[in-house]
């Protein structure tokens, strides 16, 4: 055992090193050449809370041309083309009024003068207080403020930049110095390779104060008593910068402690190591003394009754109760478990580049829809196997069941949305772009993958079923459903937690996540130590005469999504800091949703990691 395992470490760390210390990703899109005086274009996307000392106030997302905040509109707006899955996350990125000319500097240009009234003035400054972010991008690279890593104290781009101060009082940032650096190309041209915005906020008293950016250097103050009239200006720097096009995403891309990933991997290799030792011991030890000594009794001429699991070999196949569902379940898990396993092969491969905005979540939906032809042959084979005889209603629920309660959730939610005025509300198109997806992709491709799982000859069982089930004896309070089932979820779910850390600070926090590598190796260890907690707590059952292994080998690798929600009810105590109804529903909305796919993805790898099993011990004993 020592060899293999120090080489399952060896082939670990040479993987993780590979995916992570020398990572590369495709750019996505063409670099852009300009030459001196070419205009640059500014682009607006959503106002987006950010993460201040560590704490979240809201989830909610604004359009930037939001009528209570009041910015200045260019004569002709234009929303420009996004993917489904930045849609899906809130992105909303229109023209702007902002002129930038290649190498260009400005010491002061006036944008506009608008007028705040009382009541969106207490809208903006809940905003300000809240740690709103504006966002805007120029030349695809969103526009970043600088900060130091608390630790490290290594600079680093923070994507977004605050809309406001919050101390003492809120002050609405309303001029903003915009350094671009750029690296030059042959022949005279020029690539944008970063972009950094320092706001101020100055109170102007009137246009043509404004027009020079000269300030009394007073803070913009909004009255929510009266009206507030706010003139807004801007500065352009133009640095020289030897960061390359392709490494222009470096400085956005920042690991605050990477020794914590470490760890987490680490963390998940002993829970591995410990499951695949107590396994191999199963295995290697008593499984193959069982095995010897049930054959040996065979061989003998005198009758001996059967004890330990052998006793079970007439009921261990039965069929479980609520099949169909079972089937159903198993079916969406599969398809769950490609769109994941092939996901993070492209992201590891670097397809998923941060250039492309929304690529991630376009591509799971994607590969979710095409994907539907795994979960009608699984769901049709599973069910088979259990002599199913309503293939119709089994086809029809496995195309619609576990999707459709996914979607009218997130209909549920789009509602709040939809109530609170938030560019995150998904339009009407892109909802029924998404129903045009599941209808004419995954529907069809799901009764495809039906219709091969039932012409595929049933799966024959390795003994026969008897016709009368036998007692099950009482069982020890270990062995029970609800405390094995918690306990057999702990171990897969403490596999996971240390990275989902990091996965919810980006889905809640609008970073980036892009240690693909580290989340694909976290994906294998998640799979085994299902497959082998499912398998150590279902030879115990058996060996306690308890046949009912179907539905609690689901359950029990798929209780860790039981613990994943209840991480998330930590989270949201500890790192949030929401008082609103429609952020509070939000997020334990998706949080509910991302707990029951984890729930039905481990329970799949349960299940079949389990039915290998039995099915492998019952092959190796002789049974009458």
């Amino acid at each position: 055992m020592a060899p293999s395992r120090s080489f399952f470490i060896i082939c670990i760390l040479i993987i993780t090193i590979s995916a992570n210390t020398f990572a590369f990703y495709l750019p996505g899109v063409a670099p852009r050449d300009y030459k001196s005086g070419d205009e640059v274009e500014v682009h607006v996307n959503s106002l987006t809370p950010m993460m201040a000392a560590q704490q979240l106030k809201s989830v909610i997302p604004y359009d930037y041309y939001y009528k209570p905040f009041h910015f200045c509109q260019p004569t002709e707006l234009k929303s420009q083309p996004e993917s489904l899955g930045s849609i899906l996350f809130g992105d909303r990125i229109f023209n702007s009024r902002y002129k930038l000319k290649m190498l260009d500097d400005v010491t002061c240009e006036f944008l506009c003068n608008s007028t705040v009234p009382a009541e969106d003035a207490k809208f903006i400054n809940q905003r300000i207080r809240e740690n709103y972010a504006i966002n805007w991008l120029i030349d695809g690279l969103p526009a970043a403020s600088k900060k130091l890593d608390p630790k490290t104290r290594t600079p680093f781009n923070s994507i977004g930049f605050e809309l406001g101060d919050t101390t003492p009082e809120p002050s609405l940032h309303n001029h903003y110095e915009i350094t671009i650096q750029y690296h030059s190309q042959d022949n005279n041209k020029y690539r944008v390779v970063g972009v950094i915005v320092k706001p101020s906020s100055r109170k102007y008293e009137s246009e043509k104060e404004a027009r020079t950016c000269d300030s009394n250097s007073n803070r913009l103050i909004l009255s929510e008593s009266s009206s507030n009239e706010v003139f807004y200006t801007y500065s352009v720097i133009w640095n020289s910068s030897p960061t390359a096009w392709a490494t222009r995403w470096d400085n956005y891309l920042h690991t605050f402690d990477p020794r914590i990933h470490w760890f987490s991997l680490v963390n998940s290799i002993v829970i591995v190591l410990f499951l695949t030792g107590m396994v191999a011991m199963i295995l290697l030890r008593a499984l193959h003394k069982d095995i010897s000594r049930y054959n040996q009794i065979e061989d003998k001429e005198d009758v001996q009754e059967d004890f330990g699991w052998k006793l079970v070999h007439g009921d261990v196949f039965r069929p479980p109760a609520n099949v169909m569902l079972l089937s159903v379940l198993l079916g969406s898990g599969a398809q769950l478990f490609f769109m994941t396993a092939v996901t993070l092969v492209f992201a590891v491969l670097g397809f998923l580049s941060p250039s492309n905005r929304g690529s991630l979540a376009t591509v799971m939906i994607i590969f979710y829809m095409l994907f539907g032809s795994v979960a009608g042959y699984v769901s049709a084979r599973v069910y088979k196997m259990f002599n199913g005889d309503s293939w119709k209603k089994n086809v029809f629920l496995t195309a619609f069941l576990f999707p459709s309660l996914i979607f009218t959730i997130f209909v549920v939610l789009n509602f709040f949305l939809v109530s609170a005025k938030s560019s995150g509300a998904v339009p009407a198109t892109t909802l029924l772009a998404i129903i045009g997806l599941w209808f004419l992709i995954s529907v069809p491709l799901c009764f495809i993958g039906s219709f091969f799982g039932f012409r595929k000859p049933k799966i024959e069982h390795p003994v026969r079923t008897n016709q009368i089930p036998r007692q099950i004896p009482d069982q020890v309070f270990y062995l029970r459903p609800i405390p094995s089932m918690l306990m057999g979820g702990v171990l897969p779910f403490g596999a996971i937690f240390i990275e989902l850390y990091f996965i919810m600070n980006s889905i809640w926090g609008n970073k980036v996540y892009y240690l693909f590598g580290f989340a694909a190796l976290v994906f294998v260890i998640l799979t085994i130590t299902c497959s082998e907690v499912t398998i150590l707590l279902c030879y115990f059952h058996l060996c306690a005469e308890d046949y009912h292994w179907t539905w609690r080998a689901f359950l029990t690798s798929g209780a860790s999504g039981l613990y994943i929600f209840i991480y998330s009810i930590m989270y949201f105590a500890t790192r949030l800091q929401i008082t609103s109804l429609t952020s509070t529903v939000i997020y334990f909305g998706w949080s509910g949703v991302m707990s029951l796919m984890f729930f039905v993805l481990t329970g799949t790898i349960g299940y079949f990691a389990c039915l290998a099993f039995i099915r492998r011990i019952f092959m190796s004993i002789k049974v009458d």
